[in-house]
């Protein structure tokens, strides 16, 4: 098993929304989010994940997203593109797209719905892995997927050179300790729920693939930082300062809870694509509550 294997980033890579207007790209606001977060510590980005509001893009649209991405950035920050579904062909032909215009590494969830057996999914991945020269990081999130990557798969699918990450996300801190301890060397943790960053650290997690760093890029950088400079007091504090408004952004399904808050924030519109609908009136007065909240802390400091 390789045991020495390229780091995609180490601290927070932010699952960039994709903001749109009149229910296409919003192209304007797309760029100064990306130099917003590229002004306040992040050490990646994704784009077309999750929180991208991936289902919903078209193969076009992604392209575009990430071409986008790289003319404003350059080569500043790790651009890494989610490229999963649950069609092997249809993930090797985003995958080799995103490779050709630029894409430092890919994020591919577990195939939903179908639900794979073992050995399909072992099969899944290492038909991607061979078919780019790009860095993998696995995406576990059983509660969308109906699909848990399982210890052994993990062992199976680390034995290949590119796959060389996951993104945890089925919430169990035994199973983070389990993977650091038999697969620390050959394949890097990152926390895939903003609640967890601080304990996926301590286990040997290198950072987190965010949802909050959307809204506060700086405050979960810093997290990530006071505890890689060994200030766990800091950290500490950072990650229960952040709990109630990351309560709130999974309240009801991700990203409609960040959309909402970046409207708050006056940073795009709050505009989904269907089956995803705004949230409720009353967990936007909650988000917008909670956000003044925070400023005035800040502000008191």
């Amino acid at each position: 098993m390789p045991t020495t294997k390229k780091t995609l980033f180490q601290g927070v890579a932010t699952a960039l929304i994709t903001p749109f207007k009149e229910g296409t790209l919003d192209l304007e606001a797309y760029k100064k989010l990306l130099h917003f977060q590229k002004e306040n510590g992040v050490a990646a980005l994704v784009i077309a994940g999750t929180t991208g509001e991936s289902p919903t893009l078209s193969e076009r649209e992604r392209a575009t997203l990430l071409e986008i991405a790289r003319d404003e950035l350059g080569n500043t920050l790790p651009l890494i593109m989610g490229t999963g579904a649950n069609d092997t062909e249809k993930v090797l032909r985003m995958s080799r797209e995103a490779q050709r215009h630029g894409a430092d590494g890919l994020l591919i969830v577990t195939p939903y719905y179908n639900k794979g057996t073992k050995n399909g999914i072992i099969s899944h991945y290492l038909t991607v892995a061979e078919a780019v020269d790009l860095p993998i990081c696995l995406y576990n999130v059983p509660s969308r997927t109906g699909v848990d990557l399982s210890l052994d798969i993990l062992e199976k699918l680390a034995e290949h050179e590119n796959i060389v990450a996951l993104k945890e996300a089925n919430g169990s801190i035994d199973r983070v300790a389990e993977t650091v301890a038999h697969l620390g060397d050959a394949l890097t943790v990152y926390s895939g729920n903003d609640s967890q960053i601080l304990p996926i650290l301590s286990l040997g997690g290198k950072g987190v693939i965010s949802v909050v760093s959307n809204l506060y890029p700086t405050l979960t950088a810093d997290l990530c930082h006071a505890y890689f400079s060994r200030n766990n007091e800091t950290a500490r504090a950072i990650q229960l300062r952040l709990l109630p408004i990351i309560k709130l952004l999974f309240k009801e399904t991700n990203p409609a809870p960040i959309k909402a808050a970046m409207e708050i924030a006056a940073m795009c519109e709050n505009q989904l694509r269907l089956p995803l609908a705004p949230v409720s009136e009353n967990l936007y007065s909650e988000l917008r509550y909670e956000m003044n909240r925070l400023e005035k802390a800040s502000c008191n400091q």
